[in-house]
């Protein structure tokens, strides 16, 4: 079958590339498929070239997947009249996190014929080998479909166990020499970089987080390792941007993974995401060692109570500790707060700020989001079920207008307090961080005028 997958514009200059449709790809091209990669990311082609793509082409499948927020259920939306508008009209299938908590009513709004649920790889292929011979999409595992305008949820998809495998991403199918672009902390412009996944799931379940499967399944380190070389070798990349939820799952597995990384001599740059109750020093050493330079911590919030309520598992001296911790390593910390979960207040909101003036090393601008309760996570059902939300409609046409303001008012704050609130604390962490940059820029000059640094490359900014 001949396969379209669409990599749709998320409106960035340098696109992250779309790991989830690069694994698609590679199993499809697997099993004997043709694949095509439609890169509205890259070239921001708009939805009447998608239209006109798809009137000159034959395909039989076109694939979507998105993860969720308003923006991204906006483009669905257009994107998905542009499928059902071609007069060639592929089967559509649609997946990611987007839809897959609500699969009813994404058949309706998008009139997909197919809504993958969890992981795609194996869906994918039962899904092409139903349409091959005819058979009901009832007995494909992990998909949601209309029938006599009803919608037919199917059995589970089983969890791929050993993700080692799942063959490795098709990165010849993509523009690579674009998304090694992407800027991340402490990349220098000459150097290329590209995200690896290390893993699938987290070991935790905060009430803010829409989990689609549970636990965690690591890669193996050998994998890992052939990975990043292939792409040294063939892509000329030397930053790794570590995609996975929680690279740092534990402190074993961490220091197995640096140990490892250090013997085969890789030199990378990388960061990941992490997890401050493991940020231990020695464990922070190794790592820095392996060539971390970033790690993003999911701080969430600097209220004891905020944080049990929000099932975080970390303590506000766990997070202190690992933060100094970090700094004290070499290591950049990212850290991320958000704001409004239940109970919060001011007061939690003030602490937040007071923690990231004391201990933001600046590597990045830092500020404070309004929590917001997606659809599939616990924060949405309680949302429903005291009244603060409807159902999923309600949510994406009424409530989720902007990542930064308020979806869905959690605390005991009126809605034009809580914005308030936000813009104060927005206000001090933004200044603060051009204070930073502003006198950091007036001591290069100095260096270059009063020192003679010849080794100054302009105060342009790239």
């Amino acid at each position: 079958m001949k396969i379209l997958l669409i990599a749709y514009d998320n409106n960035s200059f340098i696109s992250w590339f779309p790991q989830g449709l690069a694994y698609i790809a590679s199993v499809c091209r697997e099993a004997g498929h043709d694949v095509v990669v439609y890169n509205q990311d890259i070239y921001h082609w708009s939805e009447q070239h998608l239209l006109h793509f798809l009137n000159n082409n034959d395909f039989d499948i076109v694939g979507l997947s998105a993860v969720g927020g308003y923006y991204q259920y906006k483009k669905v939306l257009k994107i998905s009249q542009a499928i059902n508008a071609s007069v060639r009209r592929p089967f559509y299938i649609l997946g990611g996190h987007l839809a897959a908590p609500e699969p009813a009513y994404f058949l309706h709004k998008t009139g997909a014929d197919a809504i993958a649920i969890g992981e795609g790889e194996r869906t994918i292929i039962e899904i092409i080998n139903a349409l091959e011979k005819k058979e009901s999409l009832a007995l494909v595992k992990g998909i949601a479909f209309s029938e006599k305008g009803k919608c037919i949820k199917t059995h589970s998809q089983p969890l791929i166990k050993i993700i080692d495998e799942i063959p490795l991403p098709a990165w010849d199918l993509f523009p690579i020499n674009h998304y090694s672009l992407l800027r991340m902390p402490h990349i220098n412009n000459n150097e290329r970089c590209m995200p690896v996944l290390s893993g699938r799931g987290c070991t935790f379940n905060c009430n803010f987080c829409f989990r689609m499967d549970e636990g965690f399944r690591p890669r193996s380190t050998e994998s890992i390792i052939e990975e990043i070389q292939i792409l040294k070798k063939d892509y000329d990349i030397s930053y790794i941007a570590f995609s996975d939820e929680l690279l740092m799952s534990s402190t074993k597995r961490t220091v197995e993974l640096c140990e490892e990384f250090i013997k085969a001599k890789l030199d990378v740059k990388w960061d990941c995401n992490g997890r401050l109750n493991y940020a231990k020093p020695e464990v922070l050493k190794l790592m820095k060692k392996a060539g971390c330079v970033f790690i993003n911590y999911g701080i969430e919030s600097l209220d004891e109570k905020a944080l049990k309520t929000m099932n975080k598992a970390l303590t506000v001296k766990q997070i202190i500790k690992g933060v100094e911790n970090t700094l004290a390593s070499g290591i950049s910390p990212g850290l991320n707060i958000i704001f409004g979960n239940i109970g919060e207040t001011a007061e939690s909101l003030k602490k937040g700020v007071d923690f990231l003036l004391k201990y933001d090393d600046h590597s990045q601008m830092r500020t404070i989001r309004p929590v917001t309760p997606y659809p599939g996570s616990p924060l949405y059902y309680y949302a429903i079920e005291k009244g603060l939300l409807k159902d999923c409609e309600d949510f994406y046409e009424h409530k989720h207008i902007n990542s930064d303001l308020l979806a869905v008012n959690l605390t005991d704050l009126e809605d034009n307090e809580f914005h308030q609130c936000l813009f104060e604390a927005n206000k001090t962490l933004i200044e603060s961080y051009y204070k930073v940059q502003l006198t950091n820029s007036f001591e290069a000059a100095r260096r270059l005028y009063i020192e003679k640094n010849a080794s100054f490359r302009g105060f342009r900014q790239s």
